[in-house]
Formats: structure tokens, sequence, C-alpha cells
């Protein structure tokens, strides 16, 4: 599952890109036997790359339709456990946007690993609303002052606090 988190949530493609973005420290041998099973299990597809290039892993349609499964284990995750906030944000921005928004995300999937048309160019990105919200999460995480000093500053200038400290 966090292999297929990694290449849904962080459009990481490659061996490589698998292995230095883990959050968990996966190590190579690990990883190498995930993208094995997860191909021959048909949610993968491995496209081989001449000699000195890397080959790229993308999600077949079955690998894409995990998406509401891993959304339903954020939303239960939400209800019945504690985490940090930037481990919750994609699965607060996915429930709150509910289907429209799950169905947006599984078309850009489908888009960008299976070739079929998307939405224009122009159109609402979901994998934009949840990289901003994880962004402005990590940005909080980083600094735990700012979110205080926001919430303070709003405190002051709303009507009836003029003047008042937080």
């Amino acid at each position: 599952m966090l292999v297929l988190r990694d290449i849904m949530f962080g459009n990481r493609r490659h061996f490589r890109e698998l292995l230095a973005g883990s959050e968990e420290g996966i190590a190579t041998n690990i990883l190498s036997s995930r993208l094995r099973l997860l191909t021959e299990a048909g949610l993968l597809t491995r496209q081989d790359a001449p000699r000195g290039q890397r080959a790229a892993y993308s999600l077949t349609e079955a690998g894409i339709q995990v998406l509401p499964i891993m959304v339903a284990l954020g939303s239960w995750g939400l209800a019945h456990r504690d985490g940090e906030r930037r481990l919750r944000v994609r699965a607060e921005v996915l429930r709150d946007g509910g289907p429209e928004l799950l169905d947006q995300f599984m078309d850009e999937l489908r888009h960008l690993h299976l070739g079929i048309p998307g939405p224009g160019p122009h159109a609402p990105r979901a994998s934009e609303k949840l990289r901003l919200a994880y962004e402005a999460a990590t940005r909080d995480t980083a600094d735990p002052g700012r979110t205080q000093s926001r919430t303070a500053t709003r405190a002051r200038s709303e009507p009836g606090n003029r003047g008042q400290g937080a």
C-alpha cells in the first residue's frame, strides 16, 4: 500500500524516486520485491528503459481502483487514530471533497498513467488541491508558531477584539 501511495500521491514513477522519497525508509530489496509483486498482481506496469535510463512504473486501472480503498482507510484513521497533521491532511481533503474529488483524482491518475484523455488544462486538479493542503500542513508543522501567530492575528483583527492581545 505504501508504494502505491507514493506513486499516487507523490507521482514517483522510478525506483530511485520511490527509494529516496520513502518516509518509512524502505530498504532497496524490500522496494524491489514490492514493485515486482505489485506488477505481478496487475496493479502496476513496468516500462523497461534502454540501458542507462530508468524503468518507469505506472498504475493500471486495477491499481487506480485501489484509491477508494485507501480513502476509506484514511477516513477510518481520521475517526479512530491520532496522528500528525501532515499525515492526516490528504485523508481530510479527500474525505471532505467527497465522491466528486475522488473521481477527479482517479481521472487524473488515468490520464497520467494510462494516457486516457483527461479534463482540459484549465480544469481544477484534485492533485493540486492535495499538494497545496499537504504543503500548508508541512509548513505549519515545521513552524508551529506560525499557526499560533496567524490565529492570534485573526483574533486581534476581528470586530470586538481591537487592541486586545492574544
